[in-house]
């Protein structure tokens, strides 16, 4: 095998970065559904995207079924067909999605809320019919409750200016772990920063997962609010949500979710979570790039002070003054992302055909394929959980090979076999040193994959180890 991968090399567009000498990254020295306006009635069809039926096709794994409207799998890499695995990063779209974005630019582009001709009234109607299927989707008591911004990163960047600068001061206690994405700790060390709060980190137990019962430990009367993520985008480990609410909730702290990494790939019920706010992204669910969403309760953030100024988040302006909005308005200033909006009510539209379900016990099985599929490399460490009967691991797989950079992994495995997956430190830098790392390879799988390309999978990287490791030599 090495002396098949040895003789690929002069096919690739560039050497892997270890030749060009960089270190192993070894272990380190020193709910409910709001009814439409008349005027949203009227024009709710706007929103509605024909979802193909799959009812009368035989019976096939859902990656089989699924992968046919999703266009950009369908292409090859010097004879190798593409092999998506960097869902973690981003999900691709299904074709209706994008015919969703392109409808509306081409039939009913228009500013919305402030226009009473027919284009307006029709995007206003869309736009706030995707509201309310993400309401519904996540089970919020009320459409209000969602809050669309750029992303699930300006979604948790509200939370920390406008409830966080406002309700925090000197002493107070920000609980977070230290498997949390930077921009779950980032917003938080500003604010600790501008009022005093500290920190404190909920390290890894043995099983490498955060660990629930030091959580506990943490919690006290100073403590304000507890950020912690759904599912780690790293670990692939799923944290008792619902748990971490009522502790959190005895000693009287906000709790904020990041379900960036649960949202896109298994049923979550927000009102029975119970956490204060909780935060997603729309190109993580096989929607559009640059909008998010953020679920508050409607009482938290009726109470809470604007994040940005300017047109849309006001009720009235005067010289020296102005009054706000209410939540919805009030956290969306200026014009937002209409289309991308729209486009994220197509693909909510799309996975709820098939049911959230549904798409997780299938990842479940898949997940568990890769996992098991890894394991059976010789000199693969992989981080997190095992998977189980009783705890819930994502389809995702971070991992190291011993003595090879996981960028080298990377490159080869694009270069030579048509697979795509990510390396580096994923947006967790903490946790990557809490594991003695500096970096790692991760595989990460939507519905829409199957067995044989996480086969394909193992079998370019027991190609690419050979290739590495023969080059050491």
């Amino acid at each position: 095998m090495a002396t098949a991968a040895a003789a690929g090399v002069a096919s690739l567009r560039y050497f892997p970065s270890s030749l060009r000498n960089r270190g192993y990254p070894g272990p380190i020295r020193g709910g409910g559904v709001v009814t439409l306006s008349p005027r949203q009635g009227r024009y709710a069809s706007a929103a509605a995207v024909a979802v193909p039926s799959r009812e009368a096709e035989p019976a096939s794994s859902l990656g089989d079924l699924t992968r046919v409207d999703f266009p950009i799998l369908d292409q090859e890499f010097d004879g190798n067909r593409l092999v998506y695995f960097d869902n973690g990063a981003t999900s691709q779209k299904p074709s209706h999605v994008m015919k969703a974005l392109d409808d509306y630019y081409r039939f009913y582009n228009s500013n919305v809320h402030r226009g009473i001709h027919n284009l307006s009234a029709k995007a206003t109607g869309a736009y706030e019919a995707a509201r309310i299927k993400v309401a519904n989707f996540v089970n919020a008591a009320d459409s209000r409750e969602i809050i669309f911004t750029r992303n699930a990163t300006e979604a948790i960047n509200l939370v920390a200016y406008s409830w966080g600068l406002s309700n925090l001061k000197q002493g107070d206690e920000i609980v977070l772990t230290v498997a949390e994405h930077h921009s779950a700790i980032v917003p938080w060390q500003f604010v600790s920063q501008k009022t005093g709060a500290v920190l404190k980190y909920v390290g890894l137990s043995k099983e490498e997962v955060p660990d629930i019962e030091q959580l506990k430990g943490l919690l006290s009367n100073k403590t304000k609010i507890v950020v912690v993520h759904h599912v780690s985008n790293v670990l692939g480990s799923m944290l008792p949500i619902e748990e971490i609410v009522a502790c959190s909730n005895r000693v009287g702290a906000k709790v904020l979710v990041d379900a960036c990494q649960s949202v896109p790939h298994m049923p979550v019920d927000v009102q029975k979570l119970g956490a204060d706010f909780l935060v997603a992204s729309s190109h993580k669910m096989c929607g559009p790039t640059g909008v998010g969403f953020l679920h508050g309760k409607f009482e938290i953030l009726s109470s809470m002070e604007p994040f940005l100024g300017g047109g849309e988040m006001i009720a009235d302006v005067f010289q020296d003054q102005s009054t706000y909005a209410e939540p919805p308005s009030r956290f969306e200033a200026g014009t937002p992302a209409i289309g991308e909006a729209i486009g994220l009510g197509a693909a909510i539209d799309y996975s709820s055909n098939f049911g959230m379900q549904r798409i997780h016990e299938y990842e479940k099985e898949l997940g568990a394929y890769l996992y098991e599929s890894l394991l059976s490399v010789p000199k693969v460490r992989i981080y997190g959980p095992a998977p189980s009967q009783s705890d819930h691991r994502a389809p995702l797989c971070s991992f190291n090979v011993e003595n090879v950079h996981p960028t080298d992994i990377a490159e080869i495995l694009d270069l030579q076999h048509g697979v795509a997956i990510r390396s580096g430190h994923h947006c967790a830098q903490i946790l990557h040193r809490t594991l003695g790392i500096t970096a790692s390879a991760r595989a990460s799988l939507h519905f829409y994959n199957t067995k044989e390309e996480v086969d394909v999978f193992i079998h370019g990287l027991k190609d690419t180890i050979d290739f590495l490791t023969s080059s050491q030599h």
